[in-house]
């Protein structure tokens, strides 16, 4: 079902909350394109501004609100309360989910909208690219420390908010699929990047194939480890808080780190056209591994960390496969903005998998070091 724009149920929604303030504005916020976001500005009893963050869920991405916000609660429930036996500050730490005024984990409004509310966590920032390689240190230690605090939630307990999400085989059988239907006709134009794919069969099955022998465990996964992911102290520049929990579900904590390294360990942008600018950066990849095993500590087994160089090639890997997939089937799936927007997307990925091959044994050395 088509969405409304958010500003017409906008006040039905700030109405299902009790804010513990007089409500003065409500403005959208932030750089997001999936969900609608307002940061809502209130004032207390005693006069000071309290701000709060008000989204509406994209419904047409996540169908099941009621899954995907279950996961969020019982996740942001137990981070909470192990900082908190640790001595940390769980109020800047994770997020908390505001309950409705009737009790619930989100709002649903008479146009069926699902809003939800988290309180502003202030005095940090969020950046949206690497501008010093200190920064991409402190997401890992971010992202690190969300799987050691983790490491005991029983992650078969929750939903697959978007089934198999970071399943390489199916990313692999659907390309499949679209090579064989090529409705639009662009297979003949591609037959590099398709052969590049079909060339890396074997490797799509690696992690999924450990995971189901039991011999790597289920985890909690983020699934969406970008930079801009995680809250970064203002004053200190310090990895505090990991927000957007939406894709939070079972999965491998290989893919988490995988997803940082394809996106960060560059300095090239997604779609660049000029593949002898895309290179995969060997520094940035130790600076990323030292503070993410630094973090997860002893929280991951023996087996994830010698198969931690598998994360960042699978993840670089299915990412250019969906690109590629979407090209196929006519880019109805990622928003482009050219023509071949799609195809100059896969190519980087690809050629980032080439490089990350060509280091391998330095990938893997670097683990070791770690």
């Amino acid at each position: 079902m088509a969405l409304c724009k958010a500003e017409e149920t906008l006040a039905e929604a700030l109405n299902g909350f009790d804010f513990g303030g007089e409500i003065v504005g409500a403005v959208r916020y932030g750089k997001g394109h999936i969900n609608d976001t307002f940061c809502v500005y209130t004032q207390n009893e005693a006069g000071d501004c309290v701000r709060f963050i008000l989204q509406r869920i994209n419904t047409n991405t996540f169908t099941d609100p009621d899954g995907l916000m279950e996961n969020i609660v019982g996740v942001t429930d137990y981070l909470r309360s192990i900082i908190e036996q640790n001595g940390g500050n769980s109020a800047r730490e994770t997020m908390t989910v505001k309950r409705t005024k009737e009790g619930k984990y989100y709002y649903r409004d008479t146009q069926g909208g699902c809003w939800r509310v988290y309180p502003f966590v202030e005095g940090t920032v969020c950046l949206q690219k690497v501008e010093k390689p200190e920064q991409f240190y402190e997401s890992a230690k971010a992202f690190g420390r969300f799987q050691q605090l983790l490491a005991g939630y029983d992650a078969s307990t929750l939903h697959e908010t978007i089934a198999k999400f970071h399943d390489t085989r199916n990313r692999f059988a659907n390309f499949k699929k679209a090579l064989e239907a090529d409705v639009c006709n662009r297979a003949s134009s591609v037959s590099d990047e398709i052969n590049f794919v079909l060339q890396h069969e074997a490797d799509c099955s690696v992690l999924m194939n450990l995971l189901e022998e039991g011999k790597l465990p289920l985890r909690v996964t983020h699934n969406d480890t970008k930079l801009n992911n995680i809250l970064m102290d203002k004053a200190t520049g310090t990895g505090i808080c990991v927000i957007d929990l939406d894709t939070v579900m079972p999965g491998l904590a290989l893919n988490d780190y995988g997803d940082s390294i394809r996106f960060g360990a560059n300095h090239c942008a997604e779609d660049e056209t000029d593949l002898s600018k895309v290179n995969f950066d060997l520094e940035l990849f130790e600076i990323y591994t030292k503070g993410f095993m630094e973090a997860a500590g002893d929280a991951l087994t023996s087996l994830e960390k010698e198969y931690l160089p598998w994360g960042a090639k699978l993840m670089t890997l299915e990412c250019g496969i969906r690109f590629l997939t979407d090209y196929l089937e006519g880019d109805h799936y990622f928003k482009t903005h050219r023509e071949g927007h799609n195809l100059d997307r896969c190519r980087t990925q690809f050629k980032l998998v080439q490089d990350m091959e060509a280091n391998w044994d330095a990938m893997n050395a670097i683990v070791k070091k770690y």
